[in-house]
This record gives C-alpha cells, sequence and structure tokens, in this order.
C-alpha cells in the first residue's frame, strides 16, 4: 500500500494534539532544547557520534522535521527500563544496533496514535541492525497498556516499560525530555544521535530515510 493510499496518523493534526498534552510545560520549548543537551558525560566511544548525527541533519525533513541531531559526544548506555519478562534492560543491552527509543503513555493521546506507526517501522526495518525500543511509563496498571497494543493491532514491538518513570527522570535531567512522545535515535555503541520532541510518522519515507542513514553510518 503506498504512503498516498495508507491510513496515516496525519502529522498536523497529531502535532496539534501535542500541543494540548505539552501545554503546560510549554510544548514550544520542547521543540527547540534539543542541540547541545542537557549535562550528559561525554564518552570516548562516542566520539565519532557527532559527526554522524551532522550527516543526519539534512535528512530531518518532512515527517521528521523536528528531529534535532546531537552535536555533542554523548553515551546513553545506561538509560534503564524492563523487558518483556520484566528483566532489567539499558541501552547497553542493545549494543551493535542501532535504537530508536520511545517513551510513551496510555494517557498520551499522540502516542497512542503513532505507536502503529512504531510498529511498521519495526515491521519494515527491524532485526540484527536495528530495534524500536517502546518504553511504556504508566506507573499503574500494566497490563491495560498491553491490552490497549492488542486492540490496535501492535504485533511487532516487544514490551518494554519503567513504571518508576527512572528513565523518563533521567531524560528530563539531561535536557533530552520535557513531555511525551519523546524519541530518541541512538547508534550501536549507545551514543545519542539525537532527539524529535512530539509523534511523527515513524513509517513514512522520511523517517525511513533518517533510520537507514543511522544504521547504515553506526
Amino acid at each position: 500500500m503506498t504512503d498516498a493510499k495508507r491510513p496515516g496518523i496525519g502529522r498536523a493534526k497529531l502535532i496539534g494534539i501535542a500541543a494540548v498534552v505539552g501545554a503546560s510545560i510549554g510544548i514550544a520549548a520542547v521543540y527547540v532544547t534539543m542541540r547541545g543537551e542537557g549535562n550528559g558525560g561525554a564518552d570516548a566511544a562516542c566520539a565519532g557520534a557527532p559527526a554522524l548525527a551532522a550527516k543526519l541533519d539534512p535528512l530531518a525533513t518532512g515527517e521528521v522535521a523536528a528531529f534535532r541531531p546531537s552535536d555533542r559526544a554523548v553515551s546513553l548506555t545506561g538509560l534503564a527500563f524492563q523487558g518483556p519478562d520484566g528483566e532489567a534492560l539499558t541501552v547497553a543491552s542493545f549494543a551493535g544496533r542501532t535504537v530508536l527509543l520511545n517513551l510513551w503513555a496510555t494517557w498520551c493521546v499522540p502516542c497512542r496514535q503513532e505507536m502503529p506507526a512504531l510498529d511498521r517501522l519495526q515491521a519494515a526495518v527491524g532485526g540484527e541492525r536495528f530495534s524500536v525500543v517502546a518504553v511504556n511509563i504508566d506507573t499503574g496498571n500494566p497490563e491495560r497498556a498491553r491490552r490497549f497494543l492488542g486492540e490496535i493491532g501492535v504485533t511487532r514491538l516487544a514490551w518494554y516499560a519503567d513504571p518508576s518513570l527512572a528513565v523518563f527522570n533521567e531524560m528530563k535531567r539531561r535536557g533530552l525530555a520535557l513531555g511525551l512522545p519523546t524519541t530518541l535515535l541512538i547508534d550501536g555503541k549507545g551514543c545519542q544521535l539525537g532527539v524529535l520532541a512530539g509523534p511523527a510518522e515513524w513509517d513514512h519515507e522520511d523517517a525511513r530515510r533518517l533510520v537507514t542513514a543511522a544504521i547504515e553510518g553506526s
């Protein structure tokens, strides 16, 4: 099915919804605080990440125009959450694999609406070199979130969660997350390549070009 025929989220509609969700924190600020992010420590292993991020900058167009490449060497390997069986995982658990780390919650309307696109991206690109890691941060009744994914037909995304909100709070501390959804693009060494605040049509060709370039450059 072509993009013209496939039902989509509608970026303008989603951004409007995100503005409502983020009103209390100032959604405009979310979209302009992504260069020179936070105070995460630079890591020698990430020395090459800013160069790759710079190559991604021209690809931040259309559906992923809000993507902001990182201009610093920052390791995100310690970001922690739970895996499908409740096991402790970190970004380092995905070493060698480019990761699209998405934070979402059932109470976040644009988060809920972009999940099918993330599912389709995982179906199209996921494998040994790339994974969508969508981390649910609902603080109560995780089964509700699991049921929601089943109800909307999400089948390719593995279940990741952090009901403690620790991963969200750590991203806030680093200046990477002020609201939901927030999505990080991370290279195979666990290094930050960039951030997109707000929703996106992640299976659109614009997003696939961005992700593919990150995979090939890692």
